[in-house]
């Protein structure tokens, strides 16, 4: 079994990070983080936290995040950015300023009002009494603003909306949540539109949940800035929010719904199994995706057929050595193991045939002349491998099993060690996946099999118990945005599908029968 491990750097190539000094860590650029002012008290404990035990310095700078929005798209500087909306978030991958999202809290919009409630106000229509003083969060500036907005505009108020009235009626209308929350706290203003979090954060406030604004829920999330000069120690940071051990606590603490995320590790392992006929597309782009996220990847190469067994003898998804992502060659390898990667990604596709020195030179043409009396060929093994099982198939549906094994000279686990022998001369033909064939500069003959079951799909599913799994659908969305590379390599492309559910991935009849 061939296993690739890629090292994990972080801070220094010569100085691993245990032994790295305190007067080493200082010397490192802090990293610079913009962050939704309602998210300032439990961000701030996080970095103060994460500093302490990591040696790497934070600066924080809150603002509402749609300011933030418009100041990164003008400055083009920082390393993170932590939005408190989905909308401000898609707003920033818009304008191309993220990459990497990791979600790190969940909130809701409130009405907030003092402890006890003194005004008795219990429903939307409370907030436009004549003599009730109301603060709002500018929609422009603010995640909160803008969510306000948008659910009160969808009630109609004759030939206004609500917004149009509650606008018409706020008395203050500031640019951060916190800001009117401190406003309602001081005892200026009666009553505000905040998040729920907000509340948690002010103790002389308490939240009044209506409909609409209780069932609206925002997932705030830290993202990569895409023109971070520190996108290792930027996604650390994200990862160390993310996971439910380090920020998603302290985002509890102070009034958050966890957003669920990965345990906690400063260097995570992310173990991938991978059918061989992916190798020469995945690998290099294994190796970016290790360096930028500073992890380390364990990846392991064989047939399909192995890998499937190299998972029943571990029993469960307990053994720490268990896949965390799973990259199969062709989807008939799925089903057994559905009850771990219940949901699969078709990523690409590539065709079954006949690879021939150059020149064809014993003419070979269809698949019955592969029973040609003397010739000498090489096959995956069908126990083993998914090209060998699907190989097995074709020649069982087509009649012509026994008479082609007869000429089998060899059966190996991967189409690799059979396209070697083939260009060395020990092998007359082989059945190979196309993509094999272009794996060296000398050219190799390939005739495509005329069977429907010549066409190999390949799946790339994370596990769902993974103590990594945000980690792994990151990979997935690392791949994905690398389809020029998959073509380049011969497949078809296919990850623009959505995904399907494992256990109604159907085996054509010609592999059921096997």
């Amino acid at each position: 079994m061939n296993s690739l491990r890629i090292p994990f750097l972080l801070f220094s190539a010569a100085l691993p990070l245990a032994l790295t000094t305190c007067s080493q860590r200082s010397a490192e650029t802090p990293l610079q983080v913009f962050c939704a002012a309602n998210l300032k008290k439990p961000v701030e404990a996080a970095a103060r936290q994460f500093q302490d035990e990591l040696g790497v310095e934070v600066q924080l700078q809150f603002g509402g995040s749609g300011t933030l929005v418009s100041q990164l798209r003008v400055a083009k500087q920082g390393d993170l950015f932590i939005a408190s909306d989905e909308g401000s978030l898609q707003d920033a991958r818009r304008f191309e300023l993220v990459r990497e999202v990791l979600p790190v809290a969940k909130q809701h919009p409130v009405i907030a009002v003092t402890a006890g409630n003194p005004k008795k106000i219990a429903t939307l229509e409370d907030l436009l009494q004549p003599s009730l003083k109301v603060a709002l969060a500018n929609p422009e500036a603010a995640s909160i603003g803008r969510i306000t907005k948008t659910l009160l505009s969808k009630i109609p108020r004759g030939d206004k909306t609500f917004w149009d009235l509650l606008a018409a009626h706020v008395t203050v209308m500031k640019p951060t949540v916190t800001e009117i929350a401190a406003d309602l706290s001081l005892g200026t203003v009666d009553a505000a539109i905040t998040f729920d979090s907000t509340i948690g954060q002010f103790p002389k406030l308490q939240g009044v949940e209506v409909s609409p604004l209780r069932e609206h829920v925002e997932t705030a999330s830290a993202g990569v800035l895409s023109f971070s000069k520190h996108p290792g120690r930027a996604l650390q940071f994200a990862r160390y929010l993310n996971a439910p051990e380090k920020g998603g606590a302290i985002f509890k603490s102070n009034g958050f719904t966890s957003a669920g995320g990965d345990a906690w590790a400063v260097r995570p392992e992310l173990i991938l199994y991978s059918g061989g006929v992916n190798r020469p597309a995945i690998e290099p782009l294994l190796q970016q995706f290790a360096d930028r996220e500073g992890i380390e990847l364990t990846t392991v190469f064989n047939g399909c057929g192995i890998l499937c067994a190299t998972m029943k003898t571990m029993g469960n998804a307990s053994n720490p050595r268990f896949p965390d992502v799973y990259y199969a060659c062709d989807l008939c390898f799925v089903p057994p193991v559905a009850e771990h990667f219940r949901e699969s990604v078709l990523l690409t596709q590539t065709s079954i045939g006949i690879a021939l020195p150059p020149g064809n030179p014993g003419a070979v043409k269809t698949l019955s002349d592969l029973a040609r009396p003397g010739l000498r060929l090489g096959l995956c093994n069908a126990q083993q491998s998914t090209l060998g099982f699907m190989t097995q198939g074709i020649l069982k549906d087509s009649g012509l099993l026994e008479a082609i094994r007869k000429n089998v000279a060899v059966e190996v686990p991967t189409a690799d060690f059979l396209v070697n022998q083939l260009r060395a001369g020990g092998l007359d033909a082989v059945i190979v996946y196309q993509v094999n064939t272009r794996s060296s500069s000398a050219p190799l003959e390939f005739i495509p099999i005329q069977h429907p079951g010549a066409q190999a799909v390949q799946p790339f599913a994370v596990r769902d118990d993974s103590a990594h799994r945000l980690l792994g659908l990151r990979l997935l969305a690392f791949l994905k945005s690398h389809r020029a590379s998959f073509e380049q390599a011969g497949f078809a492309w296919r990850g623009d599908a959505e995904p399907v559910a494992s256990e109604r991935i159907e085996i054509p009849p010609w592999l059921k029968t096997q």
